[in-house]
């Protein structure tokens, strides 16, 4: 076997920013340890490919790069293959019999061992199946960790897994029950991260709102103890669940000005008898109700969300209530997504599956109804000023864009990467908005 110096390694990272933090911290580990990073993966003695396997749409995407890596036996100086990630995790065995191209499966909690498990599969002295059970395993700040977003925003994973029963969702069984990192613990992440300048920190968790529940902590002390951290900085709340908002939350976000006026809260549907059968923990009045607290309680709010279409039952009538709602309700941000039928998942088994054509066509349905809410409250800022944080050469992001899922602001004037800068806005697209440098 080469010494570890001159191993080469490439990854490729899919799925949410979840699992771009196990991505960052398998690499942090590997360069600890004294192997080496391509960006060439045909230079790669070795592959990881960290998949997600939330949807089949992700499942299909992590499986056709397993694929295209292995090509690379032929066109590169690939020497071995490995699957990392939510796949693995979700389907150990079954993977094992129908990718004889990798050499080895990785499940979650043998991220850290990620270094141990190359030296093996080179040294043609491991197993092919490297998984201990339930996903138990939280990072924590000593972990290594080779960040892959740019220099100024970092996303910071303040806890994992999930207690919801949600009949559509796969990631309980894959990502386990929640588990919080002690608060002193992110704290100490998010100190290092500002010392080293970085400008906006990204919170994130399969569900952020729940944080601290099982460990006496919470979402507020976290904000507060976050707000004395010296520094210019933003803080954005991403992944919450509207069933543990509360006032304290709200009223935390009014008096932390680092805290993005920013609310990532996925809704799933508006319709009861939808939200019952995705056992969503809420209602249609819990929703509206929530909502105008949150607008009361943080004025000028950026509220993002997210629905589903084409659930198990879902009729034109539910369906239509949900794009008038959309109309109505006139969110920041939205996305849409057609039901994916995941196996091993509650929702799977329910009579009355929606059509997949129809499912497309009602998720094409709703988001022209929200490129229309878009569009028009965009228009509406032309006029306005507001903070941007430059994420390349004359395009940013305001406190209403959190990155790589929200819009954009093109900037003319002169403006550095990686800082603040007060933009006037002069005009809009659909998602976007375009201004200049203000004096």
């Amino acid at each position: 076997m080469q010494k570890s110096e001159s191993i080469k390694i490439g990854l490729i990272s899919l799925g949410c920013a979840k699992n771009l933090v196990d991505s960052e911290v398998m690499l942090g580990a590997l360069t600890r340890d004294g192997m080496a990073l391509t960006s060439e993966l045909r230079d790669a003695d070795v592959v990881i490919v960290n998949t997600c396997g939330f949807i089949e749409p992700a499942k299909q995407e992590s499986i056709d790069a397993i694929l295209k890596a292995n090509e690379l036996r032929q066109t590169g100086r690939c020497r071995a293959l490995i699957m990392a990630g939510c796949m693995p995790q979700r389907y150990p065995k079954e993977l094992q019999a129908e990718l004889p191209e990798v050499d080895a499966f990785i499940g979650l909690n043998e991220v850290p061992r990620i270094t141990g498990i190359v030296r093996d599969i080179l040294a043609k002295s491991g197993e092919h199946l490297y998984w201990s059970g339930p996903a138990k395993y939280v990072l924590d700040a000593s972990a290594p960790r080779l960040r892959l977003t740019p220099a100024h925003y970092a996303y910071v994973k303040i806890a994992e897994g999930c207690n919801h029963p949600c009949t559509f969702c796969s990631i309980p069984r894959i990502r386990g029950g929640h588990r919080s990192r002690p608060l002193f613990d992110v704290l100490t992440e998010v100190r290092a991260l500002v010392a080293d300048g970085v400008k906006e920190i990204n919170l994130i968790s399969q569900d952020t709102t729940f944080y601290g529940k099982d460990i006496g902590a919470s979402l507020p002390a976290l904000l507060r103890e976050l707000q004395t951290v010296p520094g210019d900085f933003w803080i954005r709340l991403l992944y919450t669940h509207p069933a543990h908002w509360t006032d304290e939350l709200i009223a935390t976000i009014a008096v932390c000005d680092k805290v993005c006026r920013y609310v990532d809260i996925p809704l799933q549907h508006i319709n009861d008898t939808m939200l019952a059968a995705m056992r969503r923990e809420t209602d249609g009045k819990f929703i509206r109700a929530l909502l105008s607290r949150i607008r009361t309680g943080l004025p000028g709010v950026a509220i993002r969300t997210a629905f589903i279409v084409g659930f198990p039952g879902e009729s034109e009538k539910q369906f239509a209530e949900l794009v008038e709602f959309i109309r109505e309700t006139k969110f920041t941000r939205l996305g849409v997504f057609a039901y994916s039928q995941e196996d091993g998942t509650a929702a799977a088994k329910l009579p009355r599956q929606v059509p997949a054509r129809v499912r497309q066509q009602r998720r094409g349905k709703a988001m022209a109804a929200q490129q229309a809410v878009s569009r028009e409250l965009l228009h509406g800022m032309i006029g306005q000023t507001l903070r941007v944080l430059i994420d390349r050469e004359g395009e940013g992001r305001s406190q209403m864009d959190a990155p790589d899922i929200d819009g954009k602001v093109f900037v003319r004037g002169k403006a550095k990467v990686g800082e603040f800068v007060n933009v006037r806005i002069t005009g809009a697209k659909e998602y976007d908005l375009k201004g200049e440098v203000a004096s």
